[in-house]
């Protein structure tokens, strides 16, 4: 198996073999659910000096936002495609910064990318409740494209988006819709993974859950022919209190579900298992792995 780097924030991961594990716990406090850009900003300076090589393990889906620096940091110049799958748009107003629900409207705006596919959304975040919450302006300019299951997505059509949602009635008529796009509309790719997006019985998270099984996520990798230009892997299940009572509120409006303290190793025994799978199924896109370095 190629090297895999985990940022070991929340202490969450168990390192695959051959892993570089890089220890950040002091910076949970700071990144973890949200922060500002100016934190962010630093951070990507500390990435920027790591030796990471190939998919990298982000931990907690708290830290999706996370992707968003080791997508700029991709090296080379030709243009990519960004395929996230989650059970969230990841695309969601937040007026403080970035945090794991609103780091998707970031990536849009990377010149190098050339759209954003976000699959398995099964969250209401998309519903019309929830419209007026989303940025419209990657959806509108259509460098933004949700795949979901099961939602109404019936308002998009008549706000003038409904080129950007393509929704469906299951799993499975999702899959073979994506590989038909991308069988027509090749292009490398940077494969962001958030686990929420996988049913409860196959890996637990921190977040609600959607209604992916492991041979969903293996047939779109699958389907990526023109490979990899990098890769990462959130939804690790992990149990932390902040300390800031800012950052408190802002996970509490979020209803993340409890964690239950004592089936905590098995749920990340459970997410060994699944990531060793995952990590299979990435290595088979791209055979060997770039350093994440400025472009």
């Amino acid at each position: 198996m190629n090297r895999v780097t985990v940022l070991d924030i929340d202490h969450s991961v168990i390192p695959p073999a051959e892993s570089l594990v890089v220890p950040l716990g002091h910076w949970q406090e700071a990144l973890r659910f949200g922060c500002s850009l100016r934190t962010l900003r630093r951070f990507e300076l500390v990435l920027a000096e790591l030796p990471l090589r190939g998919p990298v393990l982000l931990g907690s889906g708290d830290f999706h936002h996370l992707s968003w620096p080791l997508i700029a940091l991709v090296p080379g110049s030709e243009t990519f495609q960004v395929v996230v799958l989650d059970n969230h748009p990841d695309n969601m107003l937040f007026p403080f910064g970035v945090h794991c629900g609103s780091w998707v409207r970031r990536v849009a705006m990377v010149p190098r990318v050339a759209h954003v596919h976000v699959l398995g959304i099964t969250s209401g975040d998309i519903g019309a409740a929830h419209a007026w919450e989303n940025y419209r302006a990657p959806l509108r300019d259509g460098r933004l494209t949700y795949w979901s299951v099961g939602v109404d997505v019936s308002w998009a059509a008549r706000s003038g988006l409904g080129h950007a949602f393509r929704g469906f009635d299951s799993a499975a008529a999702l899959i073979e819709a994506f590989r038909e796009y991308q069988a027509h509309r090749p292009l490398p790719a940077y494969l962001s993974i958030d686990k929420d997006v996988f049913a409860e019985d196959v890996a637990r998270t921190n977040w609600d859950q959607g209604v992916f099984r492991l041979e969903d996520a293996l047939a779109i990798i699958d389907s990526l022919r023109s490979g990899l230009v990098g890769s990462d892997i959130t939804g690790e299940v992990s149990h932390y209190r902040y300390r800031s009572l800012w950052k408190r509120l802002l996970s509490a409006r979020d209803a993340q579900p409890p964690v239950d303290t004592e089936k905590l190793a098995l749920w990340q025994a459970q997410q060994q298992r699944l990531n060793e799978r995952l990590l299979a199924a990435i290595a088979q896109r791209t055979e060997t792995y770039p350093a994440f370095q400025p472009a």
